[in-house]
């Protein structure tokens, strides 16, 4: 099932202030695909998950699941949260204590008076899924992280939900966890091949789980898109920046031709991907780390496309790379230094980086 957000707003007011959690927000997100919210804390995120399923009331617009309006404030429409047929998977699990893995994934279905031979049945298959098989008589909250995670996505899934809605289910795993479960998830969702909506403010989980994602800041979407165009093609800093690690340095707009935008800065004058800049513009160079390239002054050619010399003064050693700064005139750029390079700190090195990966963002 689709889902079709229009003018949606959400106000809190608080000691005399009006807080905008969400703000005219307009989205379209299609069915069968997982669509990620992604903003920092305090953007709308979860407010928004929440008005979709029925947990907030808007005070203003429409929010239509398939074909049916669940909420409209001017056609004055509100079908309650259990009739939506939405699955929901929280951040802390939600998982009774009290309660076996059988019963917590049953309880929909017995909300629903489902006969309880084909709760028997549905409950099964769906242990089945998510590889709980066996776990039935577990006490739920005796398990790991990760399999609580499971048993809580379990019971969002086994009353065949249009759309399920995920709230930074990941966030309480440990980094090692949150890596092999974020593979699981992506696998799931992939094979039921249904809507799901998932809401966090990590990029890693974003970037990996995402058919499209919308970035979200100050109750607004600010930009939506595949990964790669979110990442490689982020139109503003903001998303540029808290997408991934970026250097951001002001530029002008020198000139457009027809391949590249020229653009001048304190490091240097650099042709970047083309954009719709105008000339004179003020606009951010964005750098990425991985993208920043050094080599040994000997070895390089100063005079090539974007190519600028400065000085390495930090190298940290973090396992797959080196975290590197690297001093251009009074700039200090992030880098990302291959593991097995022999640079050193104050060695002399020639940065090139390729046109394509340098991207203006306005400001």
């Amino acid at each position: 099932m689709d889902i079709k957000i229009k003018g949606l707003r959400k106000y809190y007011f608080s000691e005399g202030n009006t807080i905008k959690a969400l703000d005219d927000v307009d989205l379209d997100i299609p069915a069968n695909t997982i669509f990620t919210l992604l903003g920092p804390s305090g953007c709308g995120k979860t407010t928004l998950l929440r008005c979709i399923v029925g947990l907030e009331n808007p005070d203003a617009g429409e929010i239509s699941i398939g074909n049916e309006i669940v909420w409209s404030a001017e056609k004055k429409i509100y079908l309650p949260t259990e009739k939506r047929r939405l699955g929901m998977v929280f951040q802390t699990y939600a998982i009774w204590p009290h309660m076996n893995v059988f019963n917590n994934v049953a309880y929909p279905l017995q909300a629903l008076k489902v006969p309880k031979q084909e709760i028997i049945e549905r409950v099964a298959k769906t242990l089945d899924f998510v590889q709980l098989s066996g776990y039935e008589n577990r006490p739920a909250t005796k398990l790991s992280g990760g399999q609580q995670q499971r048993v809580a996505l379990a019971r969002a899934l086994v009353a065949e939900p249009k759309v399920i809605l995920f709230d930074e289910p990941l966030s309480n795993l440990d980094a090692k966890l949150r890596e092999e479960t974020r593979k699981e998830l992506k696998t799931f969702l992939s094979e039921l091949e249904i809507t799901a909506v998932y809401v966090t403010h990590d990029r890693i989980e974003a970037l990996a789980l995402s058919d499209t994602i919308a970035v979200m800041r100050s109750g607004k979407i600010v930009e939506k898109g595949d990964p790669k165009r979110i990442y490689f093609g982020a139109q503003t800093s903001f998303v540029a920046d808290f997408i991934g690690r970026s250097n951001l340095i002001p530029a002008t707009v020198k000139s457009v031709n027809e391949n590249y935008t020229i653009v001048e800065s304190d490091i240097g004058k650099y042709s970047c991907k083309k954009t719709a800049s105008s000339i004179g513009e003020e606009v951010n160079l964005c750098l990425r780390p991985e993208f920043i390239r050094p080599k040994h002054l000997s070895n390089a050619d100063t005079s090539a496309v974007n190519s600028v010399s400065g000085t390495i003064e930090t190298l940290l050693f973090v396992g797959d790379s080196y975290e590197s700064e690297i001093r251009v005139n009074e700039t200090l750029l992030m880098a990302r230094i291959e593991p097995d390079s022999d640079f050193k700190t104050n060695d002399k090195v020639v940065i090139e980086i390729p046109p394509e990966h340098c991207l203006l963002a306005a400001k």
